[in-house]
């Protein structure tokens, strides 16, 4: 069963928290179409002596949707979710639990880490937890350590990844959990969302495909390159965060890289911190999942949330009949 605040989407669908691309306008925007939109909490980032950008975009968020829901009872925004890197080199994460602690953030996503003391903030607010995972031992890691439910990011995910087919991996956790479970990787139609719910998980979980779209705080040669490229220009490697992701080959080789001749990292250079190179890195090496063959055209946030509700239905329709 899931909790009520996921029961009443448009479709079964989260917008996931992408680095860098996931700010406000995008989260707005896809919480007034219908589905939940999230950004990380790492992507506000203020200067140094300016107060806390997240509080800022949190205050925004939430009287942007107070608004709409006023004007549009009939038909009222998705809640949105905010993600926190757990990785021990985020400096900023207490300061941040406590921000979105006070703003009542309805949904917690947490990455890097399953951490009692986050998931115990998000219950003590009002929200949930869901913890991502790429295998099933980390699946019951997090559970046993309070999240509400679990995110599934399975082989094809854009960003970081992981190596199990999604057949596979839904499989296994819904052998002994019956709470809410989304599923990520190469979901990028309506058709896919449905397919998801048919191997046991209850949400879609996508990110790539809000890449190419007008919201998103991404450079314009990122989307382009998102809508002109297809699952075979996806490159997997941890070279750029010591964690296997994925990422668009072309922007490798713009970097001066061969995509085909990278070399590893291993998991203790990940860094969070403020001081950290990523955001330089995430700007240049551009990730992206393997379902973007289905992206060719740069759209307002609402049009592709109209598409997935269109095709989820009709795919909806056409099994049954």
């Amino acid at each position: 069963m899931l909790p009520p605040i996921l029961q009443n989407l448009r479709i079964p669908v989260v917008g996931s928290p992408m680095f860098i691309v996931s700010g406000p306008e995008l989260v707005i925007a896809q919480c007034k179409a219908g589905i939940v939109g999230s950004f990380p909490a790492l992507n506000a980032r203020e200067g140094e002596g300016e107060a806390p950008l997240l509080e800022a975009w949190l205050t925004r968020i939430t009287e942007e949707l107070d608004r709409h829901n006023q004007a549009n009872p009939d038909q009222p925004a998705a809640p949105f979710a905010v993600n926190q890197i757990v990785h021990r080199s985020n400096a900023r994460l207490q300061r941040d639990i406590e921000i979105c602690h006070k703003h009542k953030v309805p949904i917690w996503i947490t990455s890097l880490g399953a951490r009692p003391e986050v998931n115990q903030a998000a219950h003590d607010c009002g929200g949930i937890a869901l913890h991502d995972i790429i295998n099933n031992k980390f699946a019951r890691k997090a559970i046993e350590k309070g999240a509400d439910g679990l995110i599934a990011v399975a082989a094809g995910a854009g960003g970081h990844a992981g190596p199990q087919s999604p057949f596979a991996l839904v499989q296994e956790i819904r052998d002994w959990f019956d709470g809410p479970l989304l599923l990520s990787g190469s979901i990028a139609t309506g058709r896919a969302v449905l397919a998801a719910q048919a191997m046991g998980a209850d949400l879609a979980y996508i990110g790539s495909p809000f890449i190419a779209t007008e919201e998103a705080n991404a450079d314009g040669s990122y989307k382009q390159m998102i809508c002109d490229s297809g699952a075979m220009d996806i490159v997997t490697s941890s070279l750029f965060t010591g964690v296997s992701g994925n990422y668009l080959a072309p922007s490798i080789r713009n970097a001066g890289l061969d995509p085909e001749n990278l070399d590893k990292a291993d998991v203790s250079s990940m860094n969070f911190s403020s001081s950290s190179s990523k955001p330089k890195a995430w700007s240049q090496i551009f990730g992206a999942g393997q379902g973007i063959g289905a992206i060719r055209d740069v759209l307002p946030a609402a049009q592709l949330v109209d598409r997935l509700d269109r095709e989820y239905h009709q795919a909806r329709t056409t099994l049954l009949g």
